[in-house]
């Protein structure tokens, strides 16, 4: 099985976290989704993002502060999963709950495995 990462843009949830209660069952079907993908075997970690963070650019290394990018193309987390190939990938990212709002998106990359 190859790796890959899902990269999560948009998806704004600051409606949903204005209900206690909506917010809870919106993250329940996070847990879900990944617990489910953690007793198929295929989870291998995910964390969210802060809405802040530092770019380094060039070769001159100069430090801004950022990200600086419409909501919508913002990466606000990230999973990663096994899959047997990009479709089976794709396939288990329509599973994810950032799908539930009109401008959630998410990317998917292979990640190359690097031999040492």
């Amino acid at each position: 099985m190859k790796e890959y990462l899902f990269l999560f843009r948009g998806g704004d949830g600051t409606t949903v976290q204005q209900s206690p209660e909506k917010w809870q069952e919106h993250m329940q079907k996070w847990m879900k989704w990944m617990g489910e993908l953690g007793q198929q075997g295929k989870f291998v970690g995910a964390q969210p993002l802060t809405t802040t963070g530092k770019q380094v650019t060039g070769s001159k290394k100069v430090v801004t502060d950022g990200p600086f990018m419409e909501g919508k193309e913002m990466v606000g987390g990230y999973l990663i999963c096994k899959a047997d190939s990009y479709d089976e990938a794709v396939d288990i990212s329509k599973g994810c709950p950032i799908l539930e709002f009109d401008d959630g998106a998410v990317e998917i990359r292979e990640i190359h495995e690097v031999k040492m």
